[in-house]
């Protein structure tokens, strides 16, 4: 959802292409890593190629497909700060970018680093370095 910036759609079709891609090219899995891993990168990556050929898209219509949601009640403040760190997380730079997000998935640091093929004591400091970004930016709305 993170990378279809809460486009519910474009994130099902996202999901539909990432096993598309899968069956594709499952006889090409190595086993050099878990199948997870494999399945994770093949995720990204697609994500990632969405996100490129939308801003390029986003360049010449200049349409938001966020909903802001309005402040009427405390769940739409909720869904504010929500909205904001989706915001935030789109301003960092594609690799802290998906670092965060697998990270938010719940993934574990050490598979993160198999994904990205950083070591885990780098995607440690990285965390905590784009945490503290992401910090700053929900109470300075700046990166």
């Amino acid at each position: 959802m993170s990378y279809a910036k809460g486009d519910e759609t474009l994130a099902k079709d996202l999901v539909q292409e990432v096993f598309i891609k899968v069956w594709e090219h499952l006889e090409s899995f190595r086993e050099a890593s878990s199948i997870s891993t494999w399945i994770y990168r093949i995720a990204v990556n697609t994500c990632l190629i969405a996100l490129r050929s939308q801003r390029k898209m986003q360049k010449t219509t200049q349409v938001d497909s966020l909903h802001i949601p309005s402040k009427d009640e405390d769940i739409n403040e909720k869904e504010d700060q929500l909205w904001q760190l989706h915001q935030c997380i789109n301003k960092l730079p594609e690799g802290s970018k998906t670092i965060i997000l697998l990270e938010l998935e719940g993934l574990p640091q050490k598979e993160i680093a198999a994904i990205t093929g950083i070591s885990h004591e780098a995607i440690r400091v990285r965390i905590h370095r784009i945490k503290n970004n992401l910090t700053k930016c929900m109470k300075h709305d700046s990166i």
